[in-house]
């Protein structure tokens, strides 16, 4: 009889019908200790390679699946990262979950993935359930700082990725969103506009408030006044149609050229208002976008757009993690990207300029 059939009929008598396969049970059948089992199967220390294939055989002929929850429990942690994203229907947040999802999965990590419609309480509920999994670190797109100071304070490693909101500080991946909103109101002034309407979003995140940023040092820098009534700031909440009617009451503006919206749903909605009025890109009205999303290079003319390395992001998020599960002595490490302007036909030159 061979050594396979021998595991076979050693792996018959250990099984028992009606419940899972333990490792007692594949000890049993491969003839091994458990305490070899457990190496073998685990991959934690040395077994002879013929005994860990007979392992192997005898856990595959029993449908033998690890508890993951005993596991955890030994070892105090889990190899599950939580990972919790604003709204994955955005392609910013999806793009920066695949880059995190690939890093941890190369690195033997699971994760496991919320949306917190960007609430607060949301969000603290989403780090309550990484509590009671035991995960090692959470990466996070930050609506406050509650959800960040709960798993730190318990030993859980956080990341931020988009915002910057722990009190104290910690690894972060974020873009260098002054910089990018400064190129993007840069193009637009090289065109000859000097009107230029703002949508952004108000809040105290440190992604919005660059921008914000950006575009008053941009048209300061061009010597034009900053007129407060081509400022629009949206809540998060608000809804769409609310969004859009406040949209055309600012193309009304007297002597209104260009928009830039600062994030991609703001560039959707405006884009959608523009069509709607009639108005032809870059004809009647130039727009610039940030987040370069699918359908902007689809549509015509193709929208003008700050574009952020958003799988990079999440990759960098990921390596982070990684970096401060080797070593939490290490000081807090914020890795700041940078975004590139692509330019497309929804950004010309005003119409009084021709």
């Amino acid at each position: 009889m061979s050594t396979s059939s021998k595991g076979s009929a050693a792996a018959g008598k250990a099984a028992r019908p009606g419940r899972p396969a333990t490792l007692a049970d594949i000890a049993r059948a491969a003839g091994t200790s458990l305490s070899t089992a457990s190496r073998a199967l685990s991959g934690r220390g040395y077994v002879a390679a013929a005994v860990r294939q007979r392992l192997f055989e005898a856990a595959d002929e029993l449908g033998y699946v690890p508890d993951a929850s005993a596991q955890t429990l030994k070892q105090r942690t889990s190899r599950t990262i939580g990972v919790v994203v604003s709204d994955l229907g955005d392609s910013f947040y999806a793009q920066v979950a695949v880059g995190i999802e690939q890093t941890l999965r190369d690195a033997g990590y699971q994760v496991v993935l919320v949306t917190d419609n960007e609430d607060g309480a949301q969000e603290v509920a989403a780090a309550r359930t990484f509590l009671t999994l035991r995960t090692p670190g959470v990466i996070l797109t930050p609506v406050g700082s509650e959800a960040t100071t709960l798993l730190r304070r318990q030993g859980v490693i956080v990341v931020e990725v988009d915002r910057q909101l722990a009190p104290d500080g910690c690894d972060a991946v974020v873009l260098d969103n002054q910089q990018a909103a400064i190129d993007a109101m840069s193009h637009v002034l090289a065109l000859g506009h000097e009107r230029i309407g703002l949508l952004t979003v108000d809040t105290a995140w440190t992604s919005d408030a660059g921008r914000q940023q950006g575009y008053r040092m941009a048209l300061e820098r061009a010597g034009i006044g900053v007129d407060e009534a081509l400022v629009m700031k949206v809540v998060p909440t608000e809804a769409e149609s609310l969004v859009e009617r406040r949209i055309r009451n600012l193309l009304g503006r007297n002597g209104l050229t260009a928009i830039f919206a600062a994030n991609n749903m703001l560039t959707v909605l405006a884009w959608r208002v523009l069509r709607q009025a009639g108005l032809r890109l870059p004809d009647d009205i130039s727009l610039v976008g940030f987040d370069d999303a699918p359908w902007m290079d689809m549509v015509t003319p193709g929208v003008t757009v700050v574009a952020q390395p958003t799988f990079d992001i999440g990759r960098r998020a990921a390596g982070l993690l990684l970096r401060r599960v080797e070593s939490r002595a290490l000081p807090p490490a914020v890795e700041r990207l940078h975004g590139g302007l692509i330019i497309r036909g929804s950004t010309g030159v005003p119409r009084k300029r021709r």
